[in-house]
């Protein structure tokens, strides 16, 4: 068996060239296959590493998919909000034993901003049992301090400290910035290769303020047509320009000394504080009737009372402690694994106001199985890939038959039996085999290992370097064992030439 072995290596090596382009052809394939395969195991791991220990997701009536993806994932847009009042009642449910309410819609270049409460650094989890830390900082705690993930601290070089402006709404900028309200950043989050590495973080105050400042600033009109913008400089002695006939300044325009008043159209009255001429009459001005004020027994407490109220009124604006009123979605942990259906059931059917509680494995399912047609279309151009590299060793295998004619010959004139002829090639056929699944598979690592950086940044998606999964041995040994039983087709031909055929000389 040794010796068979070694001359189907002395064999593949004296054909070099071509045993190269048939290894690669397989490698190739194998790479693709392997990687499809590697790549759909490592997102699966990656969606379903990126929240544990929660036992429902809670947000407006709408899709599950679209409330687990927009809440959890970033992406797309929530379905609605749920109140306050709604959330306070379900947190206070005897089953729930703790929540993390979640308020988006604002961004900051790109980056989606998150409302919560420290609930979220306490209770989330990702993966195994991964916690929310913190590299610098710590967590928002006042209404304008803010918690930035890794990726963001990243991209954008920001540090403790440094000041950001959130921008109303997933996309915008200028008019759109809450410049009223600026936030600092106070925490700087470890990373979790998860969205959380792609979000900012700030409290519910601070959403719900900055949104109150936005709604309060005031909005300038512009300055009427004909009117001279204040602090336009004058020049000492120059001459007003004409006027149109019929033209009336506005009031406070200066005139110059001894100038005629402009004419007037008739039955013109000049608005109130307009400069007269030396002996004009005033106009008549009309005078409304005054309301009597009313008295009542307590006058002397007029004052006092008036006094109060503004203080009053005062202390209730001092005291505003910027309670939102709507909630994106809620997380909720319960006491007890087997009371999530049960709570999962009592929310969809509420009636005082309609939601959706999804369960986050069960969601998940759902999306692996609306992809699952992409994953077995990818498998199956996998396949015909593999197929193209083992029909491309089988050519080669029985293309070089024509040139090894007179070593088979010479072989059998040895005392070469036809099993030694069958194993000569069938091994050639398996060693072929193994060097292209043994490089393919190198390859997937080696891509791997250089592309995963680049991978998450685009995608957000952690692919791990891991050992083969069972299904990849199982495509591994599907191509071995074609590549050997290939190498059959070739052998039982060169069984079947005669021992003169490849001794004698031909024409």
């Amino acid at each position: 068996m040794g010796t068979i072995l070694r001359l189907a290596f002395q064999s593949l090596r004296s054909r070099f060239f071509t045993s190269f382009l048939t290894v690669a052809s397989i490698a190739l394939s194998v790479t693709l296959l392997v990687g499809i395969e590697h790549v759909r195991a490592g997102v699966r791991e990656s969606f379903a590493g990126t929240i544990r220990g929660v036992d429902l997701i809670v947000g407006a009536r709408g899709g599950t998919l679209q409330i687990l993806l927009s809440t959890v994932f970033g992406i797309g847009a929530p379905a609605g909000a749920v109140t306050m009042e709604t959330y306070e009642r379900w947190a206070s449910h005897p089953a729930v034993s703790w929540t993390i309410p979640y308020a988006l819609g604002d961004s900051h270049r790109g980056y989606r901003v998150v409302g919560t409460t420290n609930e979220f650094y306490e209770r989330y989890r990702y993966r195994q049992d991964g916690r929310v830390t913190f590299a610098s900082g710590g967590p928002a705690s006042a209404e304008t301090d803010v918690v930035i993930g890794a990726d963001v601290a990243e991209r954008l070089r920001y540090a403790v400290g440094d000041p950001i402006v959130v921008t109303h709404g997933l996309q915008g900028g200028g008019i759109s910035d809450h410049d009223a309200h600026p936030f600092t950043i106070v925490g700087v989050l470890d990373r979790t290769f998860t969205p959380i590495d792609r979000a900012i973080y700030v409290t519910l105050e601070g959403i719900e303020a900055m949104h109150e400042d936005f709604e309060a600033m005031p909005v300038s009109a512009p300055p009427a047509i004909g009117t001279v913008p204040e602090g336009t400089p004058n020049m000492p002695g120059a001459e007003a320009p004409p006027a149109m006939p019929g033209y009336t300044p506005p009031p406070g325009t200066p005139t110059m000394p001894g100038a005629d008043a402009p004419p007037t159209m008739p039955g013109y009255t000049p608005p109130p504080g307009t400069p007269s001429m030396p002996g004009a009459e005033p106009p008549p001005v009309a005078v409304a009737p005054q309301p009597e004020p009313e008295h009542d027994d307590h006058d002397d407490h007029d004052d006092h009372d008036d006094d109060e109220d503004h203080d009053d009124a005062a202390g209730d604006h001092a005291g505003h402690d910027h309670k939102p009123e709507q909630l994106t979605a809620f997380f909720v942990g319960t006491k007890n694994r087997f009371e999530a259906l049960q709570l999962q059931r009592e929310m969809n059917t509420d009636l005082s106001e309609p939601l959706t509680a999804v369960i986050p494995g069960v969601s998940l399912g759902e999306l692996w199985q609306n992809i699952s047609s992409a994953e077995v279309g990818l498998r199956i151009v996998a396949f015909f890939a593999v197929a193209i590299g083992l029909t491309g060793m089988l050519v080669a295998l029985y293309s070089s038959l024509d040139a090894r004619r007179r070593e088979m010959a010479i072989l059998r004139a040895v005392g070469a039996g036809p099993r030694t002829i069958v194993s000569l090639l069938v091994f050639e056929s398996a060693l072929l085999a193994v060097l292209g699944c043994v490089l393919g598979v190198a390859f997937v690592y080696l891509i791997l290992s250089l592309g995963q950086g680049a991978i998450e940044a685009r995608s957000g998606i952690h692919l791990a370097v891991r050992a083969l999964g069972a299904t990849e041995w199982k495509y591994l040994g599907l191509v071995l064992g074609a590549g050997t039983l290939i190498g059959f087709v070739p052998a039982v031909k060169a069984y079947r030439n005669s021992l003169t055929d490849g001794l004698s000389p031909r024409s």
